[in-house]
């Protein structure tokens, strides 16, 4: 039996240190308090203008002024040449498990998405953040700075936190902590699935009528929490109760995620009822109720992009054109690159396909800056390049929505320029070694 220990201490020992070598060797950016200049660069504002030959100016990791004139650079100041280069907002991802999920299918302990039980307005994502995955240094060479951490399961879900991607731990990463709710509406159609081309006959029940009891069993919470909330002393603290205050003071959004038109026009009737401010997540039918969304203030975060239609009725190119047909309704969207397959890093890619059915290009990149911003209350902070706000910006060699021409060659998340190094670089330097080939 001690032999057995020794054998398994040792064995633990190995796979510790395998593990200690086997991570990237890239560590957050220290704090930057000095004067920081990007100068002569393209200014992709992110509120829909461009400024040419644009200087801007950061102090102690904010942004002072955007100059359009020669300016002094004191000679203690960093200054990064932009000259020739496009320069943008750092790009958000509005709704990711990012950090909660590391390998889906197979590894259990990488993942902490997926809680127990039904309603769990109280569970708080941030806490589970992981601020080692690797996939964060994915994206952060690929302009996106910052993302909202969501939690999945059961019909509320729990807290998204929005987090910036350089960070030791997930008390660093906070950027806004516990700013929405999210919940799942029950679908009003069945989608059965299909093995070995037979139609699967399980949960054969009235998907509408279980639908509709299960929406009522939702209001009946948050009425209960309404009076709840509504009392000046508690005989006990409901913590479910206590998790959505902020809905009712409007603190906070409701995330309603739905793609069906009854399941947003449902998502409504809860606004309407409880005076929530509501987002509606995924929303792939959104553009037959565009109208509907703008009249009662729904904002909406469009899931995928590069997808297929969501009904066999639609254009084979509706995803692509939905949000153009939104721009044009005047309803606040946000673009989003939900694909686990692609871990999210094709944001700034879906964003440059809408931009060729509706949108104008800095309307592409406002669908994935200010307007996410704003839909995850950091516009204050964040999403554009404005004076105030901190200094989360993306310098790269061309536009930032085109494949091709995308290539990060600077990131500063407030002031701070962050590694654009990762796992796959590594990889890359290693084999044009082991080749001989140059870059």
């Amino acid at each position: 039996m001690k032999n057995i220990k020794i054998t398994l201490m040792l064995a633990a020992l190995f796979l510790m240190n395998a593990a200690a070598f086997a991570q990237d060797d890239v560590l957050p950016a220290k704090p930057y308090m000095g004067r920081l200049f990007i100068t002569n660069g393209t200014v992709h504002v992110g509120n829909g203008s461009v400024i040419d030959k644009a200087t801007i100016e950061v102090n102690n990791g904010k942004i002072v002024a955007i100059h359009t004139t020669e300016v002094t650079i004191p000679a203690d100041a960093k200054k990064v040449d932009a000259t020739g280069k496009q320069v943008y907002p750092g790009l958000i991802l509005s709704n990711t498990d990012l950090g909660l999920k590391e390998i889906a299918n197979g590894v259990r302990g990488s993942n902490d998405y997926l809680e127990l039980g039904d309603l769990n307005p109280n569970v708080r994502s941030i806490v589970a953040y992981n601020t080692d995955s690797k996939i964060i240094n994915t994206l952060k060479a690929n302009g996106i700075l910052l993302a909202s951490v969501t939690p999945e399961g059961g019909s509320i879900s729990g807290s998204s936190s929005v987090v910036q991607l350089d960070a030791w731990n997930w008390e660093d990463a906070a950027y806004k902590m516990d700013n929405n709710i999210h919940m799942n509406m029950p679908s009003f159609i069945r989608r059965p699935g299909r093995r070995f081309g037979a139609v699967n006959p399980v949960n054969m029940t009235d998907p509408a009528k279980a639908a509709y009891e299960k929406i009522e069993e939702l209001k009946n919470f948050f009425r209960q929490a309404k009076a709840y909330l509504a009392e000046s002393k508690h005989a006990q603290t409901n913590l479910k109760f206590e998790a959505v205050k902020g809905l009712f003071n409007q603190s906070k959004h409701l995330f309603v995620h739905a793609d069906q038109v009854k399941q947003m026009l449902a998502a409504i009737d809860f606004a309407k009822e409880f005076g929530f401010k509501v987002t509606i997540v995924g929303a792939s039918d959104s553009y037959q109720i565009a109208d509907l969304l703008k009249a009662n203030d729904i904002s909406v975060i469009l899931n995928q992009e590069h997808a297929l239609p969501t009904t066999e009725d639609d254009d084979v190119d509706q995803p692509y054109k939905t949000p153009g047909e939104l721009q044009k309704a005047g309803v606040l969207f946000a673009l989003n690159d939900a694909f686990d397959e692609a871990r999210y890093r094709n944001l700034m890619f879906n964003a440059g396909t809408a931009a060729t059915y509706g949108l104008t290009k800095e309307q592409a990149l406002q669908a994935i800056t200010l307007n996410s911003a704003k839909i995850l209350g950091i516009d204050d902070k964040t999403g554009s390049i404005e004076a105030g706000k901190d200094a989360n910006i993306v310098v790269s060699d061309g536009d930032i929505l085109d494949m091709h021409s995308s290539i990060i060659r600077h990131a500063f998340i407030q002031g701070r320029e962050v590694s654009l190094e990762n796992k796959q670089t590594e990889l890359n330097r290693k084999y044009l070694t082991k080749y001989g080939l140059t870059q």
